[in-house]
């Protein structure tokens, strides 16, 4: 039977410039793939925001893992992010960056941070400085963050930005080995290939609205 990990409960999120999220209620199925895709400014990073716990609704009600967010639990467990362009610590190299990240929660050692990082196809042991890090490169160490500690979901916000053919391919492989382990990953993409080759689901959104969700023969 299948189960619900995350579900969206009728959330609004109003600014005084306007509102970003306009009633929506969407639920995500453990051990999928969820596209989300719609233009700029259509609510999937304020959507992503208000799942992950960074942002409050102005209504309704968001639950991950049988968690409210905001009620039984501020940020929810085992959730991994990349919501806009990762940023880390110019002047410290890839290994140490994610090294400062972990000791916050101490949840994994420095064997787990490596692997993380060679998984992305990095070099831990590299001395580069972030800074001098390709854009490319960036994002490959954000999605290395995100898979770290190992979670169970993972909300990933544009993450295949910079890369090239070959690192598109070796990111989108890795995000189907995850899935086959049994984690969730819900993706913001503009590009039409990542969607159609990776999402078991597809949930358009425009003006802050949910448009339209598919979930059949949307993989290739």
């Amino acid at each position: 039977m299948s189960e619900n990990i995350i579900t969206v409960n009728n959330v609004s999120k109003h600014f005084n410039e306007g509102t970003a999220l306009d009633h929506v209620t969407v639920a995500f199925e453990k051990g999928k793939i969820h596209g989300i895709i719609g233009r700029n400014g259509s609510g999937k990073t304020m959507l992503f925001k208000c799942i992950c716990g960074l942002v409050p609704p102005s209504e309704g009600e968001i639950t991950v893992c049988g968690k409210i967010v905001g009620k039984d639990v501020d940020i929810p467990d085992s959730i991994g992010i990349i919501i806009e362009a990762p940023s880390f610590l110019p002047n410290y190299s890839g290994y140490d960056n994610l090294r400062l990240l972990a000791s916050f929660n101490g949840k994994i050692k420095k064997d787990e941070i490596r692997a993380a990082i060679t998984k992305v196809g990095l070099d831990p042991d590299s001395k580069k400085h972030v800074r001098k890090y390709s854009m490319g490169m960036r994002q490959r160490l954000g999605i290395a963050q995100a898979i770290m500690e190992d979670p169970e979901i993972l909300i990933l916000d544009e993450p295949l930005n910079g890369l090239d053919n070959a690192g598109v391919k070796e990111i989108r492989d890795i995000f189907k080995g995850l899935r086959d382990d049994g984690k969730t990953i819900i993706l913001a993409s503009h590009n039409s290939e990542d969607i159609k080759e990776l999402c078991d689901t597809v949930c358009e959104m425009d003006a802050g609205s949910i448009l339209d969700v598919k979930s059949d023969g949307i993989r290739s």
